[in-house]
């Protein structure tokens, strides 16, 4: 493994519901359908090397320390009972002891362990790392899922019935949305349990409501419906008509089937783990398949206030199983080289342990340093860019900002990072800052790319 500077020179490292109502389909229709006042983006700098994006989003900030940035000879104060980081497949590189299937896949992605921006508040903070932005400024911009719905999405030649932009399962707050893009480039929430029987997806699947059934409730409200029997012709009502279609195609048709993990074998299920993280890995990949362009796992959980060391012991095998497994299967599929696959939170926690109450063994927000992994699409595997110092307080060697990994995924993409983002409003806006924005920015991550 070599360490990578910002010149990109590396050097040694040592060993170590159904039913379909008129307001869900006035959204589907503003989602999927609706007729575009917008430019069609024409911001391509190069040819792409990636399709789609998987953006793991660890809700509530991961400790950097307990994960992808382990410092076991702090001290106890600092690493608590988690000594023994694991070497991986790649020399010099050491994650968390309860990351081993992580461990073997390291070859795959990328570490980043001098992510920064000094923000310390949920909101700001995950402004910043999911726009590149700050926050207070005159605009509300776009999320990097939004941009990439706009650039890749129906403006652009995307033709399926899924959105293109899709979050599972809960929605991530304002920081998820479009900003001052138009309303069909907010994200599709799924809703529901991945993990359950049936994935009750929002709008499409409803739990203990069987196609048979659905059927018949089409069926009863075409036989029902005698104002559309009367205005065939009417141009609205055939609108209204393909709207409705279009909306039943993504319920019982072939689109739908997507969301249906039955269609996977259990040996397959297993893998990934049968928890909602775990199964939200697997409809990614799914989505991936179907040319689905942006995909983010609202991956909650992350704000170890207290008790961290018991969360971690919890969420990281989980992470560990569905991530490694992700990462496997896409590289088996032949997805990998075209799927960037970004796992990070808002910011990292404190690396000096609060043992007292109320917290007892807990972390507090840590925005001066923290990590992100990337991986595919054109992101080299096993390196790490950047170093925290000593202690994981702040960064030591090449810092990156949110700004130069989102506009280094949109260069990825094919997208003119530096060029104008298109809008309704005709706004002179770029798809990343400029030195005359006044944002810290440390460069693009030519090291990986």
């Amino acid at each position: 493994m070599r360490h990578l500077d910002n010149s990109g020179k590396g050097r040694a490292c040592p060993a170590p519901t159904a039913t379909v109502w008129i307001s869900r389909r006035d959204a589907l229709r503003r989602g999927l359908f609706g007729a575009g006042s917008l430019l069609r983006a024409r911001a391509t700098a190069r040819p792409a090397k990636a399709k789609s994006v998987i953006q793991i989003w660890m809700w509530g900030g991961p400790a950097h320390v307990d994960t992808l940035d382990p410092k076991p000879a702090t001290g106890y104060d600092y690493c608590g009972p988690f000594t023994k980081p694991i070497p991986t497949n790649v020399t010099g590189i050491e994650i968390n002891e309860l990351l081993p299937l992580l461990a073997r896949q390291a070859d795959k992605y990328s570490i980043i362990r001098s992510m920064t921006h000094g923000v310390y508040a949920h909101e700001t903070a995950s402004y910043m790392v999911q726009t590149g932005r700050r926050p207070g400024e005159r605009l509300l911009y776009p999320c990097a899922g939004a941009v990439v719905s706009l650039l890749r999405g129906y403006n652009a030649g995307y033709s399926g019935l899924i959105p293109p932009y899709i979050v599972l399962t809960q929605p991530q707050g304002r920081f998820s949305e479009n900003g001052f893009l138009e309303e069909r480039y907010r994200p599709f929430a799924t809703g529901g349990d991945p993990a359950q029987a049936r994935f009750a997806v929002e709008g499409v699947v409803a739990q203990g409501v069987s196609d048979q059934r659905q059927k018949d409730r089409r069926e009863l409200l075409h036989n029902l419906n005698t104002l559309e029997k009367a205005l065939t012709h009417d141009p609205s009502m055939q609108a209204l008509d393909e709207t409705e279609r279009q909306a039943y195609e993504l319920i019982l048709g072939d689109a739908g089937k997507v969301f249906d993990l039955s269609q996977e074998t259990d040996e397959m299920r297993d893998r990934y783990g049968r928890n909602t993280f775990g199964q939200s890995c697997l409809v990614a990949r799914r989505l991936v398949e179907r040319g689905v362009p942006y995909i983010t796992i609202n991956y909650e959980g992350w704000d170890t206030h207290r008790q961290n060391f018991q969360v971690m012991r919890q969420k990281l095998p989980q992470m560990d199983k569905g991530m490694a497994t992700l990462l496997q299967d896409l590289s088996a599929r032949g997805l990998l080289s075209s799927t960037i696959l970004w796992w990070g939170g808002e910011f990292g926690r404190t690396p000096k342990v609060m043992w007292e109450a109320p917290w007892n063994g807990g972390r507090n927000h840590w925005g001066d340093v923290f990590c992100a992994l990337v991986a595919g699409g054109g992101f080299k595997g096993g390196h790490v860019v950047g170093a925290s110092d000593a202690k994981g307080e702040s960064v030591r060697d090449r810092p990156v900002y949110p700004c130069d990994l989102i506009g280094s995924i949109y260069e990825l993409l094919g997208f003119d990072a530096d060029g104008k983002l298109p809008n309704s409003q005709g706004l002179d806006v770029r798809l990343t800052p400029t030195v005359a924005d006044g944002i810290k920015m440390g460069g693009r991550l030519k090291e990986i790319m």
